[in-house]
């Protein structure tokens, strides 16, 4: 009588392992075999049996391995994910760029303090992204604080992420200008011309959520397209009570060198742009902050349009109610934001608003925070009005206030500036001679002579570090106090002279230096 015999048939498909001796990756399979006084025809036949037993059971291994094999690709959360991150990098990689600034600055300090101070060249390496196709860059502010030539490093081709991928990219880069900096917000808009680039999308803020993942992408310490990953650990961080700025807070790894990077989330857009840590050691400790993604659309489309920010104003002072503050003064509540001032002759005071009234709310939604009026405000336009519902006593009264244009020096000397009159090809400014009435609008002006860059304008020949706000005092050693004396002095130089200016830039004098193409 034939016997059967259970068990595992081994990789080679050779031999039969025993049932009690499990042997991972083995398929179990029932193989009948004949007793040993069986004839030499039954003998072949049983052979021929076994060898189509393992034939047919090796096709079905095969199979069985091939179609499990994509059956977990296809059903791997962690394979989908990482894939998912892949094609989010690919596809953002190309718009995160590296901004190098050279200028002038404290490099050493001797032993006796400031008197020994040694002004030197100075490099300093930050990061940005294309918010506009055309070549505008949003960075932070103090990137390219004191930036006398800024350059930006582009990658080329489309990153894969790759080995083969890493040492065989390349960069291009290019000269960039300054279009317009704020630097209460901490941003700066750059331009680059003749590159053909790819813009990031910017998120809603209403839509970004705590706990969410996000990629913080730029080039830390100057290494150059990294990237690291984390969630949103709040989505509307107030690092100062009395500040109305708000960050969102990650613990994506943020370093030196993150600075002006996006935020992305999952779908590729901009949350916020990396801006500062809070560390003890220097280095990334998950404290991370970013200017939300709301306050950015808004900064930079002033930008663009003004070179500076605007600031529509009703003439208050806003402080956040502490429970001490409301205790020493009687608060009704302890909570929330308080009027500290108010302008004389302002739009608020106008409409009756007074110190000490407590903010209840602005536009029918509640005021509990200074950043959400703060960022209510900077949203709307001059001549626009907002009703504010206050608390006075115990008295509620409602207010209607409108917001005025905060005058801004630039404004009113472009005002003064004539495209044809007071354009400067060679340079590509427009440009104004100061006189009395120009001094008397310029903060901080040093003297009361020069030329005040008005506004950037097309055609320069050349590289041209000069921004708006600008004062121009001396070319080439030679003081500058009309538009024609630079004329003439651009005009008699040779071709690729070397040039100098001594310029006023935020209240410091420095040079400046380039040539002519």
């Amino acid at each position: 009588m034939p016997k059967a015999y259970a068990g595992y048939v081994d990789q080679a498909g050779a031999n039969l392992v025993s049932s009690n001796s499990y042997v991972p990756n083995r398929s179990p399979v029932t193989v009948k075999l004949w007793a040993a006084d069986e004839s030499s025809q039954d003998r072949e036949r049983r052979n021929a049996m076994k060898r189509l037993a393992l034939i047919t059971f090796s096709t079905i291994l095969a199979l069985g391995l091939a179609s499990g094999a994509s059956a977990q690709s296809e059903t791997d959360p962690l394979r989908r994910w990482d894939e998912s991150v892949d094609a989010l990098l690919r596809r953002v990689s190309p718009s995160v760029v590296q901004i190098t600034v050279t200028g002038y600055g404290a490099v050493s300090e001797g032993a006796r303090g400031n008197a020994d101070v040694v002004i030197g060249r100075q490099k300093a390496i930050g990061s940005g992204f294309v918010i506009e196709a055309s070549g505008y860059i949003i960075t932070n502010a103090h990137v390219v604080n004191g930036a006398q030539r800024v350059q930006v490093a582009l990658p080329s081709g489309s990153p894969d992420g790759s080995v083969a991928g890493a040492l065989a990219s390349r960069i291009t880069v290019v000269p960039a200008h300054i279009i317009g900096v704020s630097r209460e917000i901490d941003l700066a808009l750059l331009k680059v011309d003749g590159v053909k680039l790819t813009a990031l999308p910017v998120a809603n803020y209403r839509n970004v959520r705590q706990g969410e993942a996000v990629f913080a992408l730029g080039s830390p310490q100057g290494l150059r397209n990294s990237v690291t990953h984390g969630i949103i650990s709040a989505v509307a961080r107030q690092t100062d009570p009395d500040s109305p700025m708000v960050y969102i807070q990650t613990d994506a790894p943020i370093n030196p060198g993150n600075s002006g990077g996006p935020l992305v989330n999952v779908n590729g857009e901009v949350v916020g742009v990396n801006t500062f840590i809070l560390s003890e050691s220097g280095g990334a400790e998950g404290l991370g902050f970013a200017i939300p993604c709301g306050v950015v659309q808004v900064v930079y489309d002033q930008l663009r349009k003004y070179g500076h920010l605007h600031r529509p104003e009703i003439g208050v002072q806003l402080q956040t109610i502490s429970p001490e503050m409301a205790q020493g003064l009687r608060l009704p509540r302890n909570y929330g934001v308080i009027i500290s001032d108010v302008v004389p002759g302002g739009p608020a005071e106008v409409a009756g608003v007074r110190i000490g009234d407590i903010l209840i709310s602005v536009d029918g939604r509640s005021a509990d925070n200074l950043p959400y009026v703060a960022f209510h405000m900077l949203s709307r336009n001059a001549g626009e009005k907002i009703h504010f519902e206050v608390m006075r006593g115990t008295m509620q009264m409602g207010f209607d206030i409108t917001l005025k244009e905060h005058p801004h020096e630039m404004d009113q000397v472009s005002s003064l500036a004539d495209p044809e009159k007071n354009l400067v090809p060679q340079l590509g400014i427009l440009a104004v001679e100061i006189d009395k009435n120009i001094a008397s609008m310029i903060e901080d002006l040093r003297d009361p002579y020069g030329i005040i860059v008005a506004a950037r304008a097309a055609g320069a020949a050349g590289e041209i570090p000069l921004t708006t706000g600008d004062v121009i005092r001396t070319f080439n050693g030679e003081p500058m106090n009309t538009l024609e004396r630079l004329r003439v002095a651009l005009k008699a130089l040779p071709a690729n002279a070397p040039i100098v200016l001594q310029i006023q830039r935020e209240g410091k004098l420095q040079f400046v230096t380039f040539s002519l193409e």
